[in-house]
């Protein structure tokens, strides 16, 4: 029988000496930038179905706007994470927020489809690593045991936005214009991109007996860097995590045309029927991080059996309510399978916290990015446009959940291979604190 490990001995603890109402106060202005990040990229999926009458765009067209976005933020979340554990997280997200915020109200500037398709470039770049260097810091300021619900939680954030881009975005086109509703976001992430240096000080969240036991393991620096990919299990779960988020993206991106098509609904309609669904998507990305925190106490597998039971559960729910013709109860369904689409998100986060070292933590998590933009957010829309335009949005959507049973194979090779990797890592660990003793005893 295979020896289990507790939560409580994934990982290592650097929330040390930092104040639990401080944590909390961090986590909600990172939150809120999380929010303003997703506004702005899910913003556009609002406007999709004026902006393909007004400029005569296809699916494909429009998928690549979304996509474009997700592109850039995996390709450079995992340089621009490297940047930012380097020289200083509070700085490197600020100066992210500025830039995603600019870009947007250049989106709201924009004449034609090129000028619009350069902005959410821009805006691509500025989100590249966002929510990596943003999860550290949450990640730092915590317990260990609390990090698959802190984790879950702070990744919600992103359907939130994702809300309130769609349902805000969507109104405000459908009473003052499309631009309007760029300008709307664009300032709101400006905001909060003044205050929050004000803050969140770079001292108080990395307290100087955490920076003295990170420069100590640093010594040998490509041992930390080597747990991003040295184990099966870690690898595992950026795959897996990246497939489901095709799933989990595409249904996000391509609701409003859908309701728009298949609903005949307006564009405020659309928008605020596709917000209520993304809203319970981010309610189960909260829900099953929490279930995943209190049913692994004792067995740290069992957060990556509830990530496999989330994936095969959205395939199901989803692929039936895509057959189904349309109505209250397809909605239902679409409701209750985007409750656990986007569920893995706290699983496989503190899987990749617990499986790589604490000092390169923000790096392992824009790996994570890395994976699930170009895995899933980037390629889902842009795949699902493109059939679109030959078969349909309604017979293409039928298609997207079948990616969740590829993400549930992975996880369960995953989960084969966890505790062996863990044990690995945590005697890598205690070799690299016994090494500087054992050189200061023996010079």
């Amino acid at each position: 029988m295979a020896a289990y490990h507790p939560c409580a001995d994934d990982g290592n603890d650097t929330s040390i000496g930092i104040p639990r109402r401080y944590a909390w106060i961090v986590f909600a202005l990172t939150f809120g930038l999380l929010i303003s990040d997703y506004m702005s990229r899910q913003v556009l999926n609002a406007v999709f179905p004026l902006l393909k009458s007004e400029w005569a765009l296809s699916d494909s067209q429009l998928g690549l706007l979304s996509g474009i976005v997700a592109l850039m933020v995996g390709l450079l979340t995992v340089p621009l994470s490297l940047m930012a554990d380097r020289f200083g997280r509070v700085k490197s997200l600020v100066l992210m927020a500025l830039l995603w915020s600019l870009a947007t109200l250049g989106c709201a500037l924009a004449e034609n489809y090129q000028q619009m398709l350069i902005a959410r470039f821009l805006v691509g770049v500025g989100e590249a690593a966002y929510g990596s260097v943003g999860g550290a810091v949450v990640m730092a300021v915590f317990p260990r045991d609390m990090r698959a619900t802190l984790a879950g939680s702070f990744m919600a954030g992103g359907m939130f936005g994702s809300v309130l881009g769609i349902a805000i975005g969507g109104v405000i086109a459908q009473h003052l214009g499309w631009r309007w509703a760029f300008a709307a976001i664009a300032l709101f992430g400006l905001l909060l991109a003044v205050l929050y240096p004000i803050i969140v000080k770079e001292a108080r969240i990395a307290p100087k007996h955490l920076a003295d036991v990170a420069s100590k393991a640093a010594v040998k620096a490509q041992r930390p860097l080597r747990t991003l990919y040295s184990s099966r299990s870690v690898i595992s779960a950026y795959v897996g995590s990246g497939l489901q988020l095709f799933v989990a993206g595409t249904v996000i991106v391509w609701m409003p045309s859908y309701l728009n098509r298949y609903y005949a609904m307006g564009t405020d309609k659309a928008a605020t029927l596709a917000a209520i669904i993304m809203l319970c998507g981010g309610i189960g990305v909260v829900g099953c991080g929490i279930l995943c925190d209190r049913f692994a106490r004792k067995r740290a597998d069992r957060k990556i059996s509830l990530a496999v039971g989330y994936c095969l559960g959205s395939c199901v729910l989803l692929s039936l309510a895509f057959a189904l013709p349309h109505g209250p109860v397809q909605l239902v369904l679409i409701c209750l399978g985007m409750m656990v689409a986007a569920g893995t998100n706290g699983p496989t986060s503190a899987m990749v916290g617990n499986l790589t070292h604490y000092t390169v933590h923000g790096t392992a998590l824009a790996t994570l990015t890395l994976a699930n933009n170009l895995l899933g957010l980037a390629t889902g829309p842009l795949i699902t446009g493109k059939v679109s335009d030959h078969i349909g949005l309604d017979a293409a959507l039928q298609l997207v959940p079948l990616v969740s049973i590829a993400a549930a194979a992975v996880l369960i090779y995953a989960r084969r291979h966890y505790h062996n990797d863990m044990a690995r890592l945590q005697g890598e660990q205690i070799n690299q604190v016994a090494s500087p003793a054992v050189a200061a005893v023996h010079p």
